[in-house]
């Protein structure tokens, strides 16, 4: 999360619109704004040397996303920035040379919103901390299982004490909108945000600034329910829906035509760090079992160029088929992230599903080939 401090007082608009002053040095001149998700309802900006001074139709309470063009390009080093955008409000951005965070104020809402931020962001401090030693760890080569382990343990109790300064501001500070905005901060624990609403003034907790817990609520009940429905496409014991795709030489390849033999379905993409970060210990497994297993690897959301230039490129010793965008594969297997590995048994039914690059897929191998 960006972390948000303090600027100046501001005055407040009228009716729908939001204005919106910014001094953020290291920006260029020219911001790209978008409200909501709908980045491509996008609204550009000229400014000077990060001095910008607009005004723009806020319908109701949502986000408002602000970013330079670079970003829409994948441009890391892009600044992006992303406040409530509340109507009838001055929102004032600021943010000094060489710094990461940026400070909001301005008129009521922004001035409330710069006294919670500033709680949050104290509060993350050791959770920042924490993320910073695990990924040091990382980085001076403990094994990722070890640091696994180091951050499953350190996470929870910072992250409860996190969840109760959030609580304990919006209890104590029950009658400002500001607090609405901030219970953003307990996600994903759906029944920590539901829980939190409850602690608002009635007055703030059914008024305009509802939409920007309510609508986190719904996405995540909403993600929830896709996860839950995942699952089940993936439990053990399941019969892996059959599926026929295109290999590297064009020909049709079926998922029934490798019965008989214990077969990996590993999603990924080209475009996926995770995925072929995790291809030199899979060579590794496919060749100290070799014969014993099968790997059919699954490109998805790639062009076949792509495709097959990634798998030249890390030569990728198993089988490979092209998953196109109109396909049901995907579906079927209640995909929700990559690489998503599912080991398939010699009946053709599911044995595991392992999202990610987990050391526990390894582990399984060598339990079931060792």
């Amino acid at each position: 999360m960006i972390m948000i401090a303090a600027a100046m007082s501001g005055c407040a608009t009228d009716g729908n619109k939001l204005h919106v002053k910014m001094d953020c040095k290291g920006v260029g001149d020219t911001i790209t704004v978008f409200l909501g998700n709908d980045s491509e309802a996008r609204q550009t900006f000229t400014g000077s040397q990060g001095v910008f001074d607009f005004t723009i139709d806020v319908p109701q309470v949502t986000t408002l996303s602000l970013a330079e063009p670079g970003a829409f390009r994948g441009d890391r080093s892009a600044h992006f920035y992303q406040i409530p955008a509340v109507p009838g409000e001055e929102a004032i951005l600021t943010q000094k040379a060489g710094e990461n965070r940026y400070d909001i104020d301005g008129s009521r809402f922004y001035a409330q919103y710069h006294q919670a931020d500033l709680v949050t962001e104290q509060a993350q401090k050791p959770i920042n901390e924490f993320m910073e030693k695990c990924q040091k760890m990382l980085t001076d080569g403990v094994p990722q299982d070890s640091v696994m382990k180091v951050y499953e343990e350190g996470q929870k109790p910072l992250m409860e004490a996190y969840a109760k300064v959030v609580t304990d501001y919006i209890k104590a500070h029950a009658d400002e909108e500001a607090s609405a905005a901030i219970i953003k901060e307990l996600m994903p624990d759906v029944e920590q945000m539901k829980a939190a609403a409850q602690l608002l003034s009635p007055a703030v907790r059914d008024g305009r600034c509802k939409p920007l817990y309510q609508n986190l609520i719904d996405q995540v009940e909403e993600q929830q329910k896709t996860e839950d429905e995942a699952q089940q496409l993936q439990a053990a014991g399941r019969e892996a829906p059959d599926f026929t795709l295109n290999d590297l030489q064009g020909k049709p390849l079926s998922l029934k035509s490798l019965r008989g033999k214990y077969v990996v379905l590993d999603f990924w993409g080209s475009w996926c760090g995770w995925c072929i970060k995790g291809f030199p210990e899979m060579k590794n497994y496919y060749n100290k079992y070799k014969g014993k297993f099968e790997i059919l690897g699954i490109d998805c959301n790639d062009s076949e160029a792509k495709w097959k230039a990634a798998v030249e490129k890390h030569a990728l010793p198993w089988l490979h088929v092209y998953n196109p965008r109109d396909s049901k594969v995907l579906s079927d297997y209640g995909i929700q992230g990559f690489p998503t590995k599912i080991i398939v048994g010699p009946d053709g039914k599911i044995v595991k599903t392992i999202v990610g690059e987990d050391p526990a897929f390894y582990t399984l191998l060598d339990s079931l080939f060792k």
